[in-house]
């Protein structure tokens, strides 16, 4: 067992993007963790193949160094807010922060968010301006933003005072003053070792164990995991304990194994004490937020709550004619099993069955959550259609409230009035306009939920690339009223078969095609967008007609231009009410609702006729 006095657990917090991983690679490598011959690789916390080709941090996950004897415990938090929930149960591990902040772009509303549920825990920070190395970096200026923001979050006293680190994390440097650079990490540790306090002594007569499960895990040899910070008391392994699951429930339990962490691996260890992060196997059932707790008089801690989830989308069971085809798990049973699987194992979404057997609404965060969330569905061999997000809404003294983004973004100030022309009509109001230097403008709106949905590729094309977006949840407000999806219709193939070069040839005039030659579409699916604002149904298999006449212009040469690509999270972006996204292990569909042309139109003509009826 650990003496308490020498642990300390720290969580490492940031916007996205601003070095939190890197940060990690150096400490560990640092703090001797690796071997000197072992290969390194960059990003080392983040193991999870989907979290490598994005380059974010999706899931929480936690290491141990040792320094000067004591051990610190380092939590990796995800940036991105669409993960706040991950942010939220990591700092239930921990009595501090290391918060990261970027030199040239400063707090952004990530950086807030941590910020102000790590001053609401009562934790204490450790500032951490990283990326000081930047041609554009202004680290004097982005401190005095983080004291305005501390001030504006309310925090006391002993909060505001914290040590300031000036660090190049990709280099794996730290130090205390501008002035003179630092050579590798050490005020770093030394910061977290004097200002991070050691874990609460439990208060009198509290011996009794109290371990909070704040994350679960598999293996293939112990099966279920249990990740948790031992409150008070001890645990030992082949102890027997009690189970507080939800609702006063109480269920028996046994530690067949238990573990603690050192650097990147688990090291099975006889016991554990007040403050020790541990990992406990054979307990099944366990939920995030139970209580493992002494059999003889269990006691619960309060439960892990976070934010309330604001956009939903319908998952479904793929029913399109190519259905089952490429997928293992195509079923309602296995769609169910799996989405509720998730939703016991993440915080931060809920699964609610619908009124048909076969759909499921999933509650989350954000698009890119529940995109991951489907990526992740389909590497397993399962296939799906998703709907459109939308906005979760919720009733206020009679009246809709929607969900409220606030959006910043860092543009080149040529493209200050495009982005402005482009958030109107989303319904998006500027309350906010700085110039920061280097001919950059950060602009900062408050936008409704569903406004920004499908807008950040429209962002990245009118500024050419080099524009820099970011959202976090700002509240409700009462409902804003019609907001245009897209402007553009759909190409709609209008019968089952093969695309031919002959016929894609006279069709990518009408718009962009999203589909090449040699493609199997049926009727029903999107194969490109439209130049007008309508739906074209079109026949992308009609093949040239032989004759064995010869004339002029038979033989122009066939030139079809390179389709664009739609990612997942594209096209759930681009798709309309009307339409779903078919997903399978190796292929991304887009199609209409109702499958048949003459279906759809009978049902447009109803539609149009109950507007005219309504006097809309």
């Amino acid at each position: 067992m650990i003496p308490r006095e020498n642990i300390r657990n720290v969580a490492i917090v940031a916007h996205v993007d601003h070095g939190k991983t890197t940060l990690v690679d150096h400490m560990l490598r640092q703090a001797g963790v690796f071997r000197s011959n072992e290969a390194l690789t960059d990003r080392v916390m983040d193991s999870n193949d989907l979290e490598r080709e994005k380059g974010i941090t999706i899931l929480a996950k936690n290491t141990a160094v040792q320094y000067r004897g004591h051990q610190i415990n380092i939590i990796d938090t995800p940036g991105h807010a669409d993960f706040g929930g991950e942010v939220e149960r990591g700092l239930r591990l921990v009595d501090g922060v290391l918060l990261l902040v970027d030199a040239a772009e400063g707090p952004l509303p990530q950086t807030r968010f941590v910020l102000s549920k790590a001053l609401s825990m009562g934790l204490k920070t450790v500032l951490v301006i990283n990326k000081i190395d930047r041609q554009d970096a202004r680290p004097r200026e982005v401190l005095d933003q983080v004291y305005s923001l501390y001030i504006d979050l309310g925090a006391d006293e002993s909060q505001i005072d914290f040590p300031v680190l000036y660090a190049v994390a990709r280099q794996g440097q730290a130090s205390t003053s501008l002035a003179q650079p630092g050579t590798d990490l050490r005020p770093l540790f030394e910061s977290i070792l004097s200002h991070i306090q050691p874990p609460p002594a439990p208060a009198e007569g509290e011996d009794r164990l109290k371990l909070l499960v704040a994350n679960l895990d598999y293996d293939d040899y112990v099966g279920r995991l249990v990740i948790g910070r031992v409150h008070s008391g001890r645990i030992t392994s082949g102890s027997t304990l009690a189970v507080l699951r939800e609702g006063n429930k109480i269920e028996p339990g046994k530690v067949l194994k238990l573990y603690g962490f050192s650097g990147l691996k688990r090291v099975e260890i006889e016991d554990a004490g007040p403050g020790e992060l541990v990992s406990v196997a054979g307990i099944e059932g366990v939920s995030i937020g139970d209580t493992l707790a002494d059999p003889e008089s269990p006691v619960a801690l309060p439960r892990i709550k976070v934010d309330e989830p604001t956009m939903m989308m319908v998952f479904r069971v793929n029913d399109g004619p190519l259905a089952g085809r490429e997928g293992k798990y195509v079923t309602s049973r296995n769609l169910r099993e799996r989405l509720y699987r998730e939703a016991y194992r993440n915080v931060s979404i809920r699964v609610e069955d619908t009124e048909t057997p076969d759909a499921f609404r999933v509650v989350g965060r954000g698009e890119l959550q529940l995109a991951v969330i489907i990526e992740t569905m389909r590497r397993e061999g399962y296939e799906l259609t998703a709907s459109n997000p939308e906005p979760l809404t919720r009733e206020v003294d009679g009246q809709i409230h929607e969900p409220m983004e606030l959006m910043v973004c860092d543009v080149p100030e040529a493209s200050v009035g495009a982005v402005t022309e482009r958030l109107g009509p989303r319904k998006g109001r500027m309350t906010d306009m700085s110039a920061l230097g280097s001919g950059r403008t950060r602009l900062t709106f408050r936008i409704p939920a569903r406004g920004l949905v499908g807008f950040r590729s429209e962002f990245l094309t009118i500024t050419r690339g080099e524009g820099i977006m970011s959202s976090q949840f700002d509240g409700y407000e009462p409902w804003f009223g019609y907001i245009p999806k897209r402007s553009n219709g759909a190409i709609v193939s209008d019968r089952q078969g093969d695309t031919v070069p002959y016929a894609l040839f006279s069709i990518q005039e009408r718009g962009t095609l999203f589909v090449g030659a040699g493609i199997q579409v049926y009727e029903g699916m999107i194969i490109g967008e439209n130049a007008h604002p309508s739906d074209l149904n079109v026949n992308a298999c009609r093949e040239k007609k032989l004759t064995n006449i010869r004339a002029a212009g038979r033989d122009e040469n066939v030139i079809l231009t390179t389709p664009r690509e739609m990612s997942l999270e594209r096209a759930l972006e681009w798709i309309a009410p009307d339409e779903l996204v078919e997903v399978t292990p190796k292929s991304v569909r887009m199609r209409k609702r109702v499958l048949a042309t003459g279906e759809r139109y009978r049902a447009d003509r109803e539609r149009k006729r109950d507007q005219l009826a309504a006097g809309e």
